[in-house]
């Protein structure tokens, strides 16, 4: 019989990703897990490598001014950022002061997990967590060991930072769309690349009827660059699909006559209005991408998720239930929600929209907006951009709750376990 073992702590974190590693770095800043004046003690838990619940290791890009707080994980950084249309013109940006930033999670997941090796009050342990659930005195979480033996955690609080599970039916007059993608890290024999320049978007691939499909390609050197085929749209490509775009790019776009592929990445992102509550029980809360985190306009979650952390430590430190606030404003959610509905239902065409609000719009005015930090003068402007035809159709579509194009069977159950955004 296997064995059972068994502990207590004031908080129990399920996922040790962007989200819950972020979490455990601010509460052990200066050395101890704290709740105001009181030690707080902490019981991380994160699946073994190689799991099917763990995700494999990824990049995730944010931007912003200097003086971050995670600037020692930042692997790579441009200061201009690019935007390719399917003729080629390309609009070529400087975002200075800001910058455009690569963290891999391998990186960041190390360093969590020596800051908290130094800190007292925050125990991290190896397990597969199969259930969540309240209980008298706050809340228990079940989880099986490596071994085979299982651990039982009884906290106060839970905070659950893993990826969110999409509904099977998506309610009237919500939308629900997959961004998923496949990137090769290759190195090429000659100079192929702009190594101070980020391509965020070159529309110089395939479109789909609906949604959106871009090359992204963030260089480490002139030789090296992350590139991935990045699609939006109702239902997830095989793998395959990803790889035969990303070769005919690098060859017919790019020109390249040959690479070595060095490492690979893939993912799932929702891309959804639908509403992703933080609370999931008296005791049990949700982080992350699970409470809403993800961008829904882009799939970008880093900036969001350290809004998420900072609440939800001072919630601790005043003694109360750590409930992670919306990071997003409702006025960008609204607009969001119009955006995902003009992709889904062809009412504009992904690579076009994109093209022209970047075209029209000046690139740090736009990406603080989907970073969430635009003015209401920023949002008229970027509004003021786009297709305005195309988008009051689709804003009374969303008014008359029209229900959103009905989605296959394989499409929610490829977006379960993802990672939480870029």
């Amino acid at each position: 019989m296997a064995a059972v073992e068994e502990l207590r702590a004031d908080v129990a974190l399920v996922g040790v990703g962007a989200a819950g590693g972020s979490l455990l770095r601010q509460l052990v800043r200066g050395g101890r897990a704290r709740a105001g004046d009181r030690p707080l003690q902490v019981v991380a838990l994160e699946p073994p490598a190689g799991a099917g619940q763990r995700s494999p290791e990824r990049s995730w890009c944010t931007w912003g001014p200097p003086g971050w707080r995670h600037d020692a994980d930042v692997a790579l950084r441009w200061s201009r950022v690019r935007v390719v249309d399917a003729a080629g013109g390309a609009v070529d940006a400087r975002l200075d002061p800001e910058e455009y930033r690569l963290v891999r999670s391998g990186d960041f997941e190390a360093a969590v997990a020596a800051e908290c090796a130094a800190a007292q009050g925050v125990e991290l342990r190896t397990a597969v967590v199969e259930a969540v659930q309240d209980s008298p005195a706050g809340a228990l979480v079940r989880a099986r060991t490596p071994g085979g033996g299982e651990l039982l955690v009884r906290a106060r609080w839970v905070l659950d930072s893993r990826p969110p599970v999409l509904p099977e039916h998506v309610p009237a007059g919500r939308t629900v769309l997959l961004q998923h993608f496949r990137g090769w890290r290759v190195r090429c024999p000659g100079p192929v690349f702009d190594p101070g320049a980020a391509t965020l978007m070159d529309f110089r691939v395939p479109q789909p009827a609906r949604g959106a499909a871009f090359a992204y390609v963030l260089p480490a050197s002139a030789h090296e660059a992350l590139v991935e085929h990045t699609v939006f749209s109702a239902d997830a490509w095989p793998a395959a699909a990803h790889e035969e775009a990303l070769g005919r790019y690098l060859r017919e776009v790019l020109g390249v006559d040959g690479w070595e592929v060095l490492g690979a990445e893939a993912g799932v992102i929702p891309m959804t209005d639908v509403p992703l509550p933080a609370r999931a029980g008296a005791s049990v809360f949700r982080l992350g991408a699970a409470a809403g985190a993800v961008r829904p306009s882009t799939g970008y979650a880093f900036a969001a998720v350290q809004r998420q952390v900072d609440a939800v430590v001072a919630a601790l430190a005043a003694g109360e239930e750590p409930l992670a606030p919306l990071p997003h404003r409702r006025r960008h959610l609204a607009m969001d929600a119009v955006l995902l509905r003009a992709l889904d239902s062809g009412a504009v065409a992904g690579g076009e929209l994109f093209a022209r609000l970047f075209a029209r719009v000046p690139a740090p005015v736009l990406l603080r907006f989907l970073d969430g930090r635009s003015s209401v003068a920023e949002d008229l402007a970027v509004m003021a951009a786009a297709p305005r035809v195309a988008m009051l159709r689709t804003v009374g579509a969303l008014l008359l709750r029209a229900p959103a194009r009905r989605r296959s069977a394989a499409g929610p159950g490829d977006a379960r376990g993802v990672p939480p955004g870029r």
